[in-house]
């Protein structure tokens, strides 16, 4: 029995569900005279909403038709695309979920190496001619090509197998360092993924050198085509630049990053790091079988079943979030106001008048503010423009939706008012009473609070009906989540309203109720407080900082609270212990550090300010590292706990979906959640038994 046959026999029957991308070949006649070219085109029978992928019966398939093209006598090249708009997104991952032994995973490796690779080993030069979205798997059957075009339209190309807890298992490590560099390798397969899952575009990626030729959207194929034959006839030499960086220095300048990011928490990026060092002096056999090591250990650790879990509440529950009201019943947002002139008002004002498309008024006390909050807007247009983010003319446009004015007498026409104004109630509720007087009776009232209530908030109000919470995270035009707070006299026209406003803006909208700091803050100042407070039993500042760095958390406790600003957090603290005083504290020491008109903890240069930790010095009780994290856990735990009981959001999935979001929760821990069933913190459980470890 052939290996494929032994492959088939194993892999063949396990993905019943798969949608399988064939390979539909057929004979193009290059131009010039060069030739035959068996194009393939990889296709799913779906439209773009569904992009190809690859399971065991995919690469089957395409090994079929690369084993009909082997055979023929009277070709001059192989070229490989895409259905339109998608080249290929990598492979089928419920089916990389589905697979239940190590002897499985290593076949699935060792499966699509075998067929990819086959595309680089013809008798004839391959092309693969990304016209469309290439992802993981689909970017590295390019990569295995001779030769690669791209179209400059295509919108996202990227190996974010590392933000799954996995590695580019079918040539990527080791392909793509030798192509482009090990540098702006390691960019693509580790830095990105850990940015956000960061995705590059067409033209980057051609910079970048992953594409020999970048052509046009319009006449893509046709153009790639044309340049395939001169390269065919010998008219058109490819020229690719030798790498002359320290491999290895690149590679522990990368490690060093890496852990300071993540500190040993996530084991695929350093995995991948090792691969990419390996490419350096292995032979092609000798990397694709260390790749398919890696993939097989990753692909049975409980990482990639969390890391799936977060996938897809990023990628299909915030897309439909629970407890929407109809989109129906949304009005027409047609000019936006913006209380406050603030840097986060003018983010927001920036935000919505590139987002809606619609006129954007802010309003402050005094000009000076004013005229700082439009300036800030239009500088940071001129930004955009100086990165060709937009053009001169869209530049022109934007400066011109967004003005201020001293007067709320300019939102009389507005559909959506939101505040940004200092979080003190009293301010608030004089703010939309004002706002109240001069509005339509249709005019959405919205507030960006963080932690105070709505129904206190629009008690006022001759129509609290219209007052819905719409809490931005900063940076704003960054942070994907909006915590959108029902008010107890909300309705739904007001909130089906916010709920397209938030999908226009691009954010990822969840459902909360009017409870104090609603899901992100109140689950932060949780986790912070029960630092804060071993601090003030006396373990040392420091041992409490990294107490929880083996989470790989984007920031330790402290920094955390040197971003958001200690007046901020104890303000945030004093309203939950105003709301649960036997759950929540306020530190004295914290108190002190705000009365001081300290920063934080840390100085300019990121070291520690010995005058700020005074502050927190005096405890007679100190705490292990390990003690701050068990208590911190348990403490989050119990909080998540009540929140589901109180009715905070729908589901357990929405707290992951806010933390991920809007904290930073690290993708490869699956949600907090799933973590604190995973690592017995919870009992009982919060989700359903394989709900943590499979897509929901």
């Amino acid at each position: 029995m052939s290996k494929v046959e032994n492959w088939r026999a194993l892999l063949g029957g396990r993905s019943t569900d798969e949608v399988v991308t064939k390979a539909l070949v057929r004979d193009v006649q290059l131009p010039y005279g060069a030739g035959t070219m068996a194009l393939i085109t990889l296709d799913n029978g779906f439209d773009h909403t569904k992009p190809n992928t690859f399971g065991p019966n995919g690469l089957f398939a395409l090994n079929g038709a690369l084993s009909e093209i082997a055979e023929r006598t009277d070709l001059a090249a192989v070229g490989v695309t895409g259905k339109p708009f998608i080249f290929a997104v990598g492979a089928d991952l419920k089916g990389a979920a589905a697979l239940s032994t190590r002897e499985e995973a290593l076949a699935i490796g060792a499966l699509g190496h075998h067929v990819f690779r086959r595309l680089g080993e013809l008798a004839i030069p391959s092309f693969a001619f990304v016209n469309g979205a290439a992802m993981g798997g689909g970017l590295e059957v390019a990569l295995h090509c001779t030769y690669r075009t791209i179209s400059s339209g295509v919108p996202a190309v990227a190996l974010p197998e590392c933000f799954l807890g996995l590695v580019p298992g079918w040539g990527g490590t080791q392909l793509l360092p030798r192509l482009i560099g090990p540098a702006k390798a390691i960019k693509l397969v580790i830095e990105n993924p850990l940015s956000q899952n960061r995705m590059v575009k067409g033209k980057e990626a051609y910079e970048l050198g992953v594409a020999d030729a970048m052509f046009e959207p319009a006449d893509f194929l046709e153009e790639s085509l044309r340049w395939a034959a001169r390269v065919v006839k010998g008219e058109l030499a490819v020229e690719r630049p030798a790498h002359e960086e320290d491999w290895d220095k690149t590679v522990a300048d990368a490690r060093f990053l890496v852990d300071m990011k993540l500190r040993g928490a996530s084991p695929a990026p350093y995995r991948a790091l090792d691969l990419i060092a390996q490419a350096r002096t292995s032979s092609r056999d000798e990397g694709f079988a260390a790749e398919d090591e890696a993939l097989a250990d990753l692909l049975m650790g409980d990482e990639l079943r969390a890391g799936l879990y977060s996938f897809d509440l990023v990628q299909r529950r915030a897309k439909r979030p629970a407890g929407a009201p109809d989109r129906s019943l949304a009005r027409k947002v047609t000019k936006v106001g913006v209380v406050g002139a603030g840097l986060m008002a003018s983010q927001m004002a920036l935000l919505f008048a590139r987002r809606l498309e619609v006129p954007v008024v802010l309003t402050d006390l005094d000009q000076a503010r004013l005229d700082k909050g439009v300036g800030y807007v239009h500088a940071e247009v001129d930004k955009l423009l100086g990165k060709g983010r937009v053009s001169a003319d869209q530049a022109n446009r934007l400066k011109a939706l967004v003005t201020g004015s001293l007067t709320k007498d300019a939102f009389a026409d507005a559909d959506f008012v939101i505040e940004a104004v200092f979080e003190d109630m009293a301010v608030k509720k004089q703010v939309f009473a004002e706002v109240e007087a001069v509005v339509s009776a249709e005019c959405v009232l919205a507030t960006n609070t963080s932690s105070l209530s709505l129904t206190e908030m629009g008690a006022g109000l001759a129509h609290p009906e219209r007052l819905v919470g719409f809490h931005f995270f900063n940076p704003v035009a960054v942070m994907p989540l909006l915590e959108i707070i029902r008010g107890a006299a909300t309705d739904d026209a007001t909130l089906a309203t916010a709920f397209a406003v938030g999908k226009s803006l691009k954010k990822s909208s969840v459902l909360v109720k009017d409870a104090p700091a609603f899901v992100v803050n109140r689950l932060l100042t949780c986790f912070m407080g029960e630092v804060v407070s071993a601090v003030d039993e006396g373990t040392p500042l420091e041992v409490a900082e990294h107490a929880l760095d083996g989470l790989g958390l984007p920031m330790s406790p402290f920094a955390l609270l040197q971003l958001v600003g200690p007046a901020v957090g104890l303000h945030v603290a004093e309203t939950l212990h105003e709301a649960f005083p036997d759950r929540f504290g306020v530190s004295e020491n914290m108190a002190k550090l705000v009365a001081a008109g300290k920063p934080g903890a840390y100085r300019p240069d990121f070291t520690l300010d010995p005058e700020a930790v005074a502050l927190f010095s005096g405890g007679t009780s100190p705490s292990t590292a390990e003690q701050v994290r068990e208590r911190v856990l348990a403490a989050l735990a119990r909080e998540v706990r009540i929140m589901l009981d109180e009715g905070v959001v729908a589901a357990p999935q929405d707290i992951d979906l806010c933390m991920i979001l809007g904290a930073g929760w690290p993708f490869h821990l699956g949600g907090i959640t799933p973590y604190l069933d995973r690592t017995g913190v919870a009992q009982p459980r919060f989700l359903p038994p394989g709900v943590a470890s499979l897509p929901a």
